[in-house]
């Protein structure tokens, strides 16, 4: 894709990622020339603002991608697996923020800074990871660079912008349930129309997407699955328990690895300064950690608490956040455009 104004296509544009990509193409300046927001029948008649501007809204359809040469997807599986292919065959490069190319072996599944050379091998259409897998490899990558890592056990905080707006929505009504300390509402009760299964506000779910016949979750295995491939890991041991956690933006991450040779810490924080989209802020005995409060909004992926095991040989612990709907999603998506218009 050579260097020039693009005319760009973002289904799903009125959903939290969406809107994410529209300020995330806005405030990285990338190159649109035109910019068409697609949504379903229920978007009608709305519009989106891009650079000060109203842009309205277009149904999506099988004629939605004549003339485009980039789409972004944010609108699901489903919808991905039948219009992907229609807009590669109108011509277009499709990013795609779904689960539905993921572990297609002909797919490459980017993020940026960890192997951005793939993106050569595309073939029309690109994925984009599941978002805990990119906040993740971001952060492990520099060390995998240093020294093979042999074993990942991970455990997530996912925060309710994980399920899109109506998850954010939920947290806050239930949280605006409770500090109105209402008689007629009880205080456990779980808000109407959420996507969890139970209450979250004032409660930790341990239970993203559906269970698999091994006991672990969909998501947990697409941390996995994903895992590999991204960092070229031959089938290590790769271990996961995702939980939904009461914050509204930014996924938490507490990760151990183990590597083939021993690392200093000194080494490990010296690999992350100097990598591209991750920040070292590792000085605990000052209480300077990542949180999600202080992360959210941010372009990068956050480390910090790095430990050595006390036990375990080549062993190392690491708490990671990063801002689920940013680089777990809208910018990793943009940045693979990015990518596409270098060469």
């Amino acid at each position: 894709m050579q260097r020039r104004k693009l005319r760009v296509a973002v289904v799903g544009a009125t959903g939290a990622v969406g809107e994410e990509m529209l300020r995330v193409l806005e405030t990285r300046q990338f190159p649109v020339s035109d910019l068409v927001p697609l949504a379903s029948e229920r978007s009608r008649g709305r519009s989106v603002a891009f650079r000060g501007k109203p842009v309205d809204i277009r149904v999506l359809g099988k004629e939605s991608f004549q003339g485009i040469d980039l789409a972004l997807f944010s609108a699901g599986a489903s919808i991905s697996r039948e219009f992907a292919p229609q807009a590669v065959r109108a011509g277009a490069v499709v990013v795609d923020n779904s689960s539905a190319f993921r572990m297609d072996p002909e797919i490459p599944l980017i993020v940026p800074e960890v192997n951005s050379e793939m993106i050569s091998r595309h073939k029309g259409i690109i994925a984009n990871p599941n978002c805990s897998t990119i906040i993740m490899v971001v952060a492990i990558a520099p060390i995998h660079r240093l020294s093979p890592i042999q074993r990942i056990v991970a455990s997530t905080y996912q925060a309710a912008s994980g399920a899109g707006a109506k998850g954010m929505d939920a947290l806050l009504r239930e949280v605006e349930g409770e500090n109105q300390r209402s008689t007629s509402v009880p205080l456990n009760s779980r808000a109407k129309d959420s996507p969890f299964p139970h209450r979250l506000a004032g409660n930790l779910i341990p239970r993203i997407d559906v269970l698999q016949e091994n006991g672990y979750t969909k998501e947990e295995m697409k941390l996995v699955f994903e895992t590999r491939k991204i960092m070229g890991l031959p089938p290590i041991p790769i271990s996961a328990t995702c939980v939904r956690v009461p914050v509204e933006r930014a996924h938490s991450e507490s990760v151990q690895i183990t590597t083939r040779d021993p690392l200093s810490l000194e080494e490990i924080r010296e690999a992350i300064q100097n990598s591209p989209g991750v920040q070292l802020q590792d000085s605990p005995r000052e209480d300077v950690y990542p949180m999600p409060l202080i992360v959210s909004g941010e372009d990068d992926v956050f480390v910090g608490r790095i430990r050595k095991h006390p036990d375990e040989r080549n062993t190392y612990d690491l708490w990671i956040v990063g801002d689920q709907i940013r680089k777990g999603a809208a910018l990793n998506a943009v940045q693979i455009a990015e990518k596409l218009l270098d060469g």
